[in-house]
């Protein structure tokens, strides 16, 4: 694999970390700032908010520009965004520079990824999709436990510089590493990129992903009241938890990078039919601290696994605007998150118990099949033509095919 990959993934480890950090940073940033828990909560929005606004228009506005060019750029303001927030003087400064931190997020995977892929043979594609992304895994294992700590001990604004320090880090190695003859502009243009995005396909593949991944989130994002209120776990301990599935996800996005170069399909339907069985066993174990343990480290890999294919899938499908279609999945990713959330958040509502957004999830994760099934389908139409079909017969030498 080349070395240049290397510079995808320090810049994904950076994203990934101001990404997460913020959940482990709230009460320190709503002291500092004398807002309460859940205004501060809103950075985490905010965040989200810029990658989903972010993704597409900045992947459309540099759709003739050299993707080194771009990728450099993004990365630029990634800095920029995080220097703002260690420099904001109030909550509505903060919340304004986590949406600008957000910006580049899912163009820069977007991007990233269409040039990891013009790097390697064809058959190395989703491996080197998985090489990027395991930047932003390893966040999850190293740089957000780091970070937060920084935070604790010398300041929520310390983290953010040091998280501009890691992006300017990535600037020098995308400089030096992303070689130019791979990175061309695309000839198609805006107006080729965006006419692109029409197709079945893509929504249905952005589909995949808002289901797949938002049966992720349905329980993800309330695992904390699980491992503590079901599993019987300390507060304390909910951190070293969360590495585990860090190191979950870690080994779920390498294997399917390496499974999806053999079967794409068969990786991604293998991945969702995991995950919903892995989330219908969560209630079980939740009983007790072992198989909890082992549950959200399942999580973690079962969900990853899918990562690398849905975004090749995604960028096939549409082959004449890879960049921005890519970017488009990153909004999905994000939109997957909120939307999981909020499913996890209803049936805590209607007092289905604890573990019920994990319930929640495996069904998300079936309707993630069934999209997946549905984009197979058309796929299978698509490449049967209606009429016309040749059939040829063993005949002698010189004579004509049959056509029907």
């Amino acid at each position: 694999m080349p070395l240049a990959l290397l510079a995808l993934a320090v810049g994904a480890f950076g994203i990934g970390t101001t990404e997460f950090v913020m959940m482990g940073l709230l009460p320190d940033v709503a002291d500092d700032l004398h807002v309460s828990i859940p205004a501060a909560g809103h950075l985490v929005s905010a965040y989200a908010l810029g990658v989903v606004v972010g993704a597409p228009l900045l992947a459309a506005a540099t759709a003739r520009m050299s993707r080194r060019t771009v990728l450099i750029a993004l990365m630029a303001l990634f800095v920029a965004g995080n220097a703002l927030s260690a420099c904001a003087p109030g909550n509505g400064s903060l919340l304004a520079a986590r949406f600008v931190s957000g910006l580049p997020h899912g163009a820069f995977f977007g991007v990233g990824a269409v040039v990891a892929t013009t790097m390697v043979p064809p058959e190395r594609k989703a491996r080197s999709v998985s090489l990027m992304f395991l930047g932003l895994t390893v966040a999850n294992v190293a740089g957000v436990p780091a970070a937060t700590l920084m935070g604790q001990h010398l300041g929520w604004r310390a983290t953010f510089l040091g998280v501009s320090a890691i992006g300017l880090v990535a600037i020098a190695s995308l400089a030096f590493l992303i070689p130019r003859d791979h990175t061309h502009a695309p000839s198609t243009g805006l107006r080729g990129e965006l006419a692109a995005l029409r197709s079945l396909p893509v929504w249905l593949a952005l589909g995949t992903t808002v289901a797949g991944f938002g049966a992720l989130f349905a329980a993800y994002s309330y695992v904390t009241p699980m491992l503590t209120g079901a599993a019987g776990y300390a507060e304390t301990s909910v951190t070293l938890l969360l590495a585990l599935f860090g190191v979950g996800a870690t080994a779920g996005n390498l294997l399917g990078g390496r499974l999806a170069d053999h079967s794409l399909r068969g990786t991604l339907f293998g991945g969702l039919a995991s995950l919903a069985a892995v989330l219908v066993l969560f209630p079980l174990l939740m009983r007790t601290e072992w198989s909890a343990a082992l549950a959200v480290t399942l999580l973690g890999t079962a969900a990853f696994v899918t990562g690398s294919p849905l975004q090749l899938m995604v960028m096939e499908k549409a082959s004449a605007a890879p960049s921005l279609a890519s970017s488009a999945n990153q909004a999905a990713f994000n939109l997957a998150n909120a939307g999981g959330a909020w499913v996890g958040g209803l049936t805590l509502a209607a007092g289905w118990g604890t573990t019920s957004p994990a319930l929640a999830g495996a069904a998300l994760a079936v309707l993630g099949l069934g999209v997946a099934a549905a984009a197979y389908t058309v796929d299978r139409r698509r490449a049967t033509p209606s009429t016309g079909r040749v059939v040829t017969t063993h005949m002698p030498e010189g004579s004509a095919a049959v056509h029907r």
